[in-house]
């Protein structure tokens, strides 16, 4: 894995340099522009990373892989829980019902499965009473992590408006780990793990915002559990599981993870956005002052929430689709909503979130300020144009990267002219640079 220098942040998502042929795609998709390339690969600045995985879908040669638990793991615990989205179950076929499913996952070793989404009800309690006493309007949701630490990275300014309450993975896993507990039964014996649907949930687990420390073991490919499953299925491989099942799921916890599903169950005036560049377009109207009378904001990275995840088989429509009638047949009333209320009050809250803004040029006021003339002077060198053939996505990160160092303004094709015309760089100089951004393409 090829990083731009070190990084106390986890990251779901990793560039395979022996598969990776510097195309730029991921590049110019990269809402943060955490991408460069450089000597002919692909290159990521861990800060800038949110783990959207817009890169991941647009990798022609699949050199950018989920950095997800090992399978085997699971069988380090007697107690192995495994944390369904209900999603998952809508990828598949009618026939194909959940005890079947359950089944097959019991199979491969998992005693007990429980809907992610069991804590939504609870947390709606909580959302609402948090939005209403909020100073700090509107009030984003904190259930998307890459979301999240997009606000950190681009709007630094809004981090005071997320909401800081756990999402409802945090707020089940500690349930069940605590019900584990008042049984008498070992922590050290239970390992609960979470099929995800997404990367960012998994950087979310291993490295959580606000001081939190997740009681999650680990994080499983949805995508290749979903593989599982179905070759179990079609080989009628499945039946002699014996597992525990805990299906009580309300209608608002199965429509969490869909677009509108926060949004609906909130009192006062909610907006719900989903898909990255929307999302981002939104938080500037927000961060401009353009937004008045909203009190909170369902914002989510991938087109139609959660369906649309990049470890999501199904299609993100006819997913979505399935959730809502599976919640239309779904009750209203969690039977152990009391005993959530009880188990998770304590720690539902987590710290305030922190902007990352900082890494960009250090923690020296003086010396930021100081750099970011820098670059706004560098900037009006550069034509402007955003052709990425330096490297970097854009003209102003690749002026942000003179400013730190590592990079030159010949990098730049246009000033290569024109400093060639000038007597100032050779010819074979700037065949030169370029080969170390693109890589040598063919022998001398």
């Amino acid at each position: 894995m090829k990083d731009e220098g070190q990084s106390k942040y986890y990251r779901g998502l990793e560039i395979r340099e022996d598969v990776c042929v510097g195309c730029s795609h991921c590049m110019k998709v990269c809402p943060t522009e955490a991408l460069r390339v450089s000597e002919g690969k692909a290159a990521i600045h861990p800060e800038l990373c949110i783990d959207c995985g817009q890169c991941y879908r647009v990798c022609p040669t699949r050199a950018i892989r989920v950095v997800d638990d090992d399978f085997q793991k699971i069988f380090n615990y007697k107690h192995r829980v495994l944390l369904i989205p209900n999603l998952f179950f809508s990828q598949f076929e009618e026939k194909m019902e959940p005890d079947i499913i359950a089944s097959i996952i019991g199979d491969m070793g998992f005693t007990e499965i429980c809907p992610v989404e069991q804590g939504v009800d609870y947390l709606i309690e909580e959302m609402n009473n948090y939005i209403e006493k909020s100073s700090d309007k509107p009030v984003i949701s904190s259930y998307c992590p890459a979301v999240v630490r997009l606000i950190q990275v681009k709007f630094p300014s809004l981090v005071d408006n997320i909401m800081t309450l756990l999402p409802p993975l945090e707020i089940t896993a500690k349930y069940i780990l605590t019900k584990y507990e008042e049984e008498g039964v070992s922590l050290d014996e239970v390992g609960i793990f979470y099929l995800t649907p997404c990367a960012a949930k998994i950087a979310a687990i291993k490295d959580p915002v606000g001081g939190y420390a997740s009681p999650i073991t680990g994080a499983i490919n949805m995508d290749l559990l979903y593989s599982k499953v179905m070759l179990a299925y079609k080989q009628k491989n499945f039946g002699s599981g014996n597992i525990k099942n805990d299906d009580n799921i309300t209608s608002n916890a199965i429509r969490w993870s869909t677009t509108k599903g926060e949004a609906n169950a909130t009192r006062g005036v909610s907006l719900a956005i989903d898909g990255i560049q929307n999302v981002i377009e939104f938080l500037e109207k927000v961060e401009n002052g353009d937004i008045e009378g909203v009190d909170f904001l369902e914002l989510r990275g991938c087109d139609e929430s959660c369906s649309g995840g990049i470890l999501v088989r199904g299609n993100r429509f006819l997913v979505a689709d399935n959730l809502h009638k599976r919640a239309s047949l779904a009750p209203w009333v969690n039977p152990n909503i009391k005993d959530y209320r009880r188990i998770c009050a304590p720690y539902i809250r987590f710290d305030d979130v922190q902007p990352r803004m900082f890494m960009k040029y250090g923690s020296d006021i003086k010396v930021a300020i100081r750099k970011m003339e820098d670059v706004r002077n560098l900037i009006k060198l550069l034509p402007g144009i955003d052709c990425g053939c330096c490297g970097a996505p854009s003209c102003e990160s690749l002026a942000e990267d003179i400013v730190r160092g590592g990079k030159e303004v010949n990098n730049c094709v246009f000033m290569q002219v024109k400093n060639e015309k000038q007597g100032k760089l050779k010819v074979d100089e700037a065949i030169d640079i370029m080969e170390k951004i693109w890589g040598k393409k063919y022998d001398s």
